[in-house]
């Protein structure tokens, strides 16, 4: 079936576009037009399709629904000055879907399929893809378990499906964060490195206690003594610490972003010291009350930076220092930015225009 990928398309005849207001855009609200979904099934991928976005129907004994098998991807659209739409990265996200696939026995997607749904997906709603600053189109690629049987297995039927919404700035003003030393969010040899849906169900909880005490966000450590730095909220965290760009090594309980990874590849390419390790909650203390934390900020593609103003360590709130002209986290920013718009060269060869 994938040798000659055909897709159908099925245009809706009622689009909402007029409702976008691109001066006001909330994120994670509205939604475009159309959503691309194809079935797998003995074994094999079916016939793909692109249909008015809208409800489905599963069976109230979904494997899903009882069993987590679910999983799903977070990138972006962006349109250059010039009306050109290209997308960030996608093989990248591609290639951690099926990885989180893997972990959680589910089929992996072919790439041909992934990305022509993509790619003619965005181009059916290329309307929806805004242009004022600090805005985008959010892509949700996600798949789920469709068998209609309760029983502790995997599923034998999936879904996978992708669609869209008009976004703009996830964060508008710097973090208030805490470590958490109680709960956890994954432990070595689980499934914190994939993007499955159970892991952010299961750290809301915590995230509401923080929230409860005037965070916005945690700082989550490690499972087994809570000693070492693991992710800020959703997000990879990052500290410059003396000049230094530092943060916590990958490991099967800390997800490869890939916002983090760019945001490496950019400081490798300024000749900044990058250090990949583990970073103990001790060393980011003794840092801020050495004044030799620079700065903290959390990296994922919802926000892409999202600077930490204030951490909070066993009772004690400590502040970090004003973000400057010239900080790490701004200047990283605004070069994503760019590249992303067009406005900047693409080195890396990150941008797929669609």
């Amino acid at each position: 079936m994938l040798d000659t990928l055909t897709i159908s398309i099925q245009p809706t005849t009622a689009s909402r576009l007029g409702e976008l207001d691109p001066a006001n855009i909330e994120f994670g609200k509205i939604f475009a037009d159309h959503m691309f979904a194809v079935d797998y099934a003995d074994g094999e991928w079916q016939a793909a399709q692109i249909v008015p976005y809208g409800d489905m129907a599963v069976s109230p004994a979904n494997s899903a629904l009882h069993y987590g098998q679910a999983i799903f991807e977070g990138m972006k659209a962006y349109k250059a000055p010039n009306g050109e739409i290209a997308l960030f990265r996608p093989l990248d996200n591609w290639r951690r879907l099926n990885e989180s696939a893997a972990r959680m026995c589910m089929p992996e997607i072919p790439e041909e399929l992934f990305m022509q749904g993509l790619s003619q997906l965005i181009r059916l709603d290329a309307g929806w893809v805004p242009s004022t600053a600090g805005s985008s189109l959010y892509i949700r690629p996600f798949m789920f378990a469709t068998d209609g049987f309760i029983g502790v297995r995997p599923s034998d039927a999936y879904r996978f499906m992708i669609f869209t919404c008009p976004v703009g700035k996830y964060y508008n003003k710097p973090l208030r964060v805490r470590f958490e030393n109680k709960y956890v969010r994954s432990a070595e040899g689980g499934a914190g490195y994939a993007k499955n849906a159970g892991n952010y169900g299961a750290a809301m909880y915590p995230t509401k206690l923080a929230q409860q005490q005037g965070y916005n966000q945690l700082i989550w450590t490690d499972a087994s003594e809570h000693r070492y730095v693991e992710e800020s909220g959703t997000m990879n965290a990052i500290f410059v610490i003396d000049g230094r760009v530092v943060t916590p090594a990958l490991s099967s309980s800390i997800l490869d972003g890939i916002t983090r990874r760019s945001v490496l590849q950019l400081a490798r390419d300024w000749g900044l010291t990058v250090e990949e390790r583990k970073v103990s909650v001790l060393e980011i203390i003794e840092a801020l009350k050495q004044g030799k934390l620079n700065e903290a900020f959390g990296v994922g593609t919802a926000a892409t930076i999202a600077p930490i103003a204030t951490i909070g360590y066993e009772g004690t709130d400590y502040e970090l220092p004003q973000t400057t002209a010239n900080a790490f986290s701004l200047r990283v920013g605004e070069a994503l930015d760019a590249i992303r718009s067009g406005e900047a060269p693409d080195p890396h060869g990150w941008m797929v225009r669609v």
